[in-house]
């Protein structure tokens, strides 16, 4: 059995960095040498991440170069490539590596992918035995960052798929991968709407905060003339990223809109400075065991519902377990395309002017 990490309390909207001055995600047409592009922007030791349902990445990934440029990601990551694995070989992403796949063989489309810049040394975590199409389709890499170990992990659940089995196989997946020291973070389509409290949402969250991950994604991800929802999401531990900031990046790619997670490259586990732990000592057990003893626990057997049952139980235990052990800051130890022309950057910065207009006016006959 894995020992898990002690669970963080669910993070505030303010816990989002709102004032990404210093990381700008809106290409500008300006002219950059060819040894600009070739390194992404570390603005102020920050690391970006990038995560879209890309809806094919066929024929779209250097139109994409072009609306990133010249603030290049270090790491991307696409669900539903719709690519076969021969195909994905055959994709070369300027300046980037394949670091970690996985495609269907008995269905169409879906599918899950992670590039790292050529400047990132990565291994892939083989998570293949835990795929099932629809249900859970997922691939991980490890990479290190100024000795910090992150576990970037992309996953994709089908509307279709078996919810309980994508529950089960995330729980797994981070009982394989688990490390105090390991900073995880969790990027993908998973088809639950963040933007309202539903019971598959309660259930996730559940789950991931036995890991300490919570979603950071609090705006809309994917808009249609109908619904406004976020489906796509980033879950990282809050209380190991203190500086970070998750910002939408609309392209016109696809009917979802790219997320873009900003953070200090420095992981709270090993950098120096201060961290967040929970306060564990005699007293603290002592309210904890006094506190449960005292929980008459009747609200659990008010359904026959064996999961509601389950869901009752552990949110009661959570909350008892979070009051007795308050969270307390502590000081940690030291431990120590040169083809890319001004012209086409220009188009694809219209492009995207466009499509956000025509998104906004919602224009029926500018969308026949």
């Amino acid at each position: 059995m894995v020992n898990r990490p002690p669970n963080s309390s669910l993070p505030t909207t303010s816990a989002v960095v709102k004032n990404d001055t210093d990381i700008p995600t809106t290409p500008k047409p300006t002219q950059t040498s060819g040894k600009d592009i070739k390194q992404p922007l570390l603005n102020g030791n920050y690391f970006k991440i990038f995560h879209q349902n890309i809806r094919s990445l066929r024929e779209k990934h250097q139109e994409l170069l072009s609306h990133l440029f010249p603030n290049l990601p270090h790491v991307l990551c696409f669900t539903e490539h719709h690519l076969k694995a021969f195909e994905l070989q055959n994709i070369n992403i300027d300046h980037y590596t394949l670091g970690a796949q996985f495609c269907r063989t008995s269905h169409a489309q879906g599918g899950v992918v992670i590039y790292t810049h050529n400047s990132l040394h990565s291994t892939t975590i083989n998570l293949s035995k835990y795929c099932v199409e629809k249900d859970i389709e997922i691939c991980a890499v490890k990479l290190e960052v100024q000795s910090t170990v992150f576990c970037i992990i992309t996953a994709y659940r089908s509307p279709s798929g078996k919810f309980n089995h994508f529950l089960e196989t995330i729980d797994a997946v981070l009982q394989s991968v688990y490390s105090p020291s390991l900073g995880i973070i969790i990027c993908g389509d998973i088809n639950i709407n963040y933007l309202v409290v539903n019971e598959q949402r309660k259930q996730l969250d559940n789950l991931l905060l036995l890991y300490n991950l919570v979603g950071v994604v609090d705006f809309p991800t994917r808009l249609t003339n109908t619904s406004t929802t976020a489906i796509d999401n980033v879950f990282i531990d809050v209380s190991g990223f203190h500086d970070y900031v998750v910002t939408p990046f609309p392209n016109g790619l696809s009917d979802h809109d790219a997320q873009i997670l900003a953070f200090r490259a420095l992981y709270s586990g090993q950098s120096p400075g201060t961290k967040f732990v929970r306060k564990v000592d005699q007293q603290t057990i002592s309210d904890l065991t006094l506190a449960l003893s005292n929980e008459s626990w009747s609200n659990i057997f008010n359904t026959d519902d064996v999961n509601l049952m389950y869901n009752s139980f552990l949110n009661t235990y959570l909350r008892i377990f979070y009051a007795s052990f308050p969270l307390t800051r502590v000081t940690s130890q030291n431990k120590c395309n040169q083809w890319l022309t001004v012209g086409i950057r220009t188009s694809c910065k219209r492009k995207r002017e466009l499509f956000l207009l025509n998104r906004s006016l919602n224009n029926p006959v500018l969308k026949r």
